[in-house]
């Protein structure tokens, strides 16, 4: 499971010239799936998410949390996170999950977040053609892979 993750003043999804989400301070997140995705990574990633100090404290210093700032989240489903580029210059998404498997993964991955966040999560729609635009915070901008903890 991958996420990028970006702080952002505001973020909106919209599908078909029509808003679906909108966001204003908070974590504007891409999550990427593929089959190898345990509920493991989905319990990690999701505390590790919430728990993630990445807004400015009083000093200017990276020192507080999603929760801390009372902030939103956005979350959209991208399978291309999962691309491979090794051969050739047309990427592969063999590595990235069918529907049958990501939906319910990214559905448990929701509440799960929900849970630990304390409040909705807005997001955008498994599958669709979305047009996504923010306004990056900083830029912060934040890459997660729950198989490669660093």
């Amino acid at each position: 499971m991958r996420v990028i993750i970006q702080r952002v003043s505001n973020a909106q999804v919209s599908i078909k010239n029509t808003v679906k989400s909108r966001i204003d301070k908070g974590y504007l997140i891409l999550l990427g799936i593929e089959d190898d995705d345990t509920d493991e990574d989905i319990l990690w990633l999701c505390n590790k998410i919430v728990s993630l100090r990445i807004f400015n404290d009083d000093a200017g210093l990276m020192n507080l949390n999603i929760k801390d700032i009372d902030g939103e989240i956005l979350l959209v489903s991208q399978f291309t996170l999962h691309a491979q580029v090794k051969k050739g210059n047309r990427p592969s998404f063999i590595k990235a999950s069918k529907p049958v498997f990501a939906i319910p993964i990214y559905e448990k991955f929701i509440h799960h977040l929900e849970i630990l966040f304390g409040k909705a999560i807005k997001t955008g729609e498994f599958g669709a053609d979305m047009q996504v635009s923010l306004t990056n915070d900083g830029p912060v901008s934040i890459f997660i892979d729950s198989k490669n903890k660093e």
